[in-house]
């Protein structure tokens, strides 16, 4: 599936301000790390949609879901636990902070990885 360079420009816009992260090609798309634990991704999907991915952590998960605007995260035939996806159409930039934080703060609670 292709990469989504303006979803990943936005991604990085709205992260430049943390320190420690990183980013890999991964599940179809572009993933972000903090401190190496998984914060998000962005992919272009082969229905044509770009979508954000959301890590939340298990915690937040069921809150998050509320957002009618938030989906489960399906990868092949499992479901990502602590994941949520959102339409490029429903996540504006003050929408893409308010998921940002939840993520930042999932994973800097998170053990630092190598």
């Amino acid at each position: 599936m292709p990469v989504n360079e303006t979803l990943n420009a936005r991604m990085r816009d709205a992260l430049a301000a943390h320190a420690g992260i990183s980013e890999k090609r991964m599940m179809g798309g572009l993933c972000f790390f903090l401190n190496g634990n998984m914060l998000c991704g962005a992919r272009q999907h082969q229905d044509g949609v770009g979508r954000f991915m959301f890590r939340v952590g298990k915690v937040n998960e069921s809150a998050a879901l509320k957002d009618p605007t938030a989906h489960a995260v399906i990868h092949g035939t499992r479901t990502l636990g602590g994941f949520v996806r959102v339409d490029e159409s429903d996540c504006d930039d003050d929408a893409l902070r308010r998921w940002l934080h939840l993520c930042v703060e999932h994973a800097a609670a998170l053990p630092k990885k190598d």
